[in-house]
């Protein structure tokens, strides 16, 4: 770390007397996180302004004789009048290894009282996103340790896969449970709180603290109290910090935790900065927004390096209503979504992820061969399922290749229950996937299979058994374990 003397004596050396012109203005009015400042006819969007007080903010609308800026950081003495000067340089943050297990605002700014090394290479907050050219597919596997993710919805490294569903069904729950999983996996991780209060993000620090997660995550914060202008710019931050990494050919996974508080605060500023509004009171260029921030998200091509970066964007529906304005644009923007449903919480069943609603989009292309042949037609199978049980509630009768059928559905529904905060290893997957299709849990009653799946949890870790071991060998294995459960 460099230290300030000899950050001075290098400033000193390299001074040189010549003629300087600067602009300045004058704050016209402030109020609300924004401020309204007259002259700067050089500014430009997303130029950093200073003021004589101290204060800080960015360039966010450009009027006639007026210019529209963001406060980012504001102390009591700014007030109407207050020189502005325009600074040579746009939004960045210093990202590196430094950040790891520490958390920060939307600047980079240390949050857990704790002195932060700035010496990390400078990046912008919003640049555009790689071209296609420095692209390459998605190949690679992030498991996220949910047995009905990884099975039926799996996730691909460089894939943007939604999570969506109402307040209080577990969406952040799956995404703690995916950064808890990438523990001696080389992916670093980056979870973005936005506009959450200081409790929520307290216990999200400590469940990640708990599960030895914080080694290799950072968390950015954009906490409610915050100037609306920081919570606009903490999903940005989080993305700059993932990217650089992913520059450096590491594989990264970012968290979004939510976006629809991000687009709320981008409509709240756009609305006193005085743009037209659109639908739902939206600015025109919400679907801009977030596009070029998920757009960053992406798997590179081995010639720039080979890194990666998974977003896991979180939005919040209302009753369940995923044709609203932010979800639908979302939607559209990601690479499949896993929803969340009201009804399947209520009777119990958790995580509540409805396949039927739920997709992704890359699919089997980046799941391991073994895995995707055992999943086959796992999900088709359920969905037929969930179908011939509703049709027996009006008391039909059945033949016994139904009733098989029946059983069988029950059987896997009761497997794929998981509890919060207890990811699985991709090898208990296969192990339990071998089973189930092997008919290994037919001789068991559903209300028995979680006690038996707790045995077999156990039993798998010393089996030695791996994702690309024979099939023959894990049925011999898994015969042997089931029958003695």
């Amino acid at each position: 770390m460099t230290s300030p003397l000899q950050k001075r004596s290098d400033w000193l050396k390299n001074y040189h007397f010549a003629l300087r012109v600067e602009e300045r203005g004058k704050v016209v009015s402030v109020g609300d996180g924004i401020t309204w400042i007259k002259g700067l006819p050089s500014a430009a969007i997303d130029d950093m302004l200073s003021f004589a007080d101290g204060s800080h903010a960015v360039v966010f609308d450009l009027a006639d004789e007026m210019i529209g800026a963001v406060l980012l950081h504001q102390t009591e003495n700014l007030t109407a009048g207050t020189d502005v000067r325009l600074q040579s340089r746009q939004l960045g943050i210093a990202a590196g290894d430094h950040l790891l297990g520490r958390v920060v605002d939307s600047l980079g700014l240390p949050l857990d009282g704790k002195p932060l090394d700035m010496d990390g290479h400078m990046r912008k907050l919003d640049i555009l996103s790689p071209p296609i050219t420095a692209r390459n597919f998605v190949r690679e596997p992030l498991y996220t340790g949910l047995k009905i993710v990884d099975a039926m919805i799996p996730v691909g490294k460089g894939q943007r896969q939604l999570i969506i569903g109402d307040m209080g069904l577990g969406r952040s729950s799956i995404a703690i449970d995916t950064v808890i999983n990438q523990k001696g996996k080389n992916v670093k991780c980056v979870y973005v709180l936005i506009r959450q209060k200081r409790s929520d993000v307290v216990n999200t620090l400590e469940l990640l603290r708990a599960h030895e997660a914080l080694s290799y995550t950072t968390l950015v914060v954009g906490e409610a109290s915050a100037l609306p202008g920081l919570v606009y710019l903490a999903p940005f931050a989080g993305c700059a910090i993932a990217e650089e990494w992913m520059a450096q050919g590491e594989d990264t996974l970012v968290v979004y935790d939510d976006l629809t508080a991000h687009a709320e605060t981008y409509r709240e500023l756009s609305l006193l900065l005085r743009r037209p509004p659109g639908r739902e009171a939206y600015p025109g260029d919400i679907f801009h927004l977030h596009a070029r921030l998920l757009e960053r998200a992406t798997c590179l091509a081995k010639e720039q390096g080979g890194g990666s970066m998974t977003a896991l964007p979180i939005i919040e529906t209302r009753q369940g209503e995923i044709a609203s304005y932010i979800p639908t644009n979302l939607i559209s923007i990601t690479d499949g979504q896993i929803y969340l449903d009201q009804n399947l919480f209520a009777a119990g069943f958790r995580p509540a992820i409805d396949i039927a609603r739920s997709v992704s989009r890359i699919g089997g292309a980046a799941q391991n061969q073994n895995v995707k042949h055992e999943a086959g037609r796992m999900k088709l199978d359920y969905l037929q399922f969930l179908e011939l049980e509703i049709f027996t509630r009006f008391g039909t009768k059945l033949d016994p290749a139904m009733e098989i059928k029946l059983r069988r559905g029950r059987i896997l529904r009761e497997i794929l229950k998981q509890d919060r905060l207890h990811p699985l290893p991709a090898v208990y997957h296969m192990a339990w996937m071998i089973a189930f299709n092997e008919g290994l849990f037919d001789a068991f009653a559903p209300e028995h299979i979680p006690a038996v799946m707790a045995r077999l949890e156990k039993k798998i870790e010393t089996s030695g058994l791996t994702l690309e071991s024979e099939r023959a060998a894990w049925v011999q294995t898994l015969s042997g374990r089931l029958k003695t459960s």
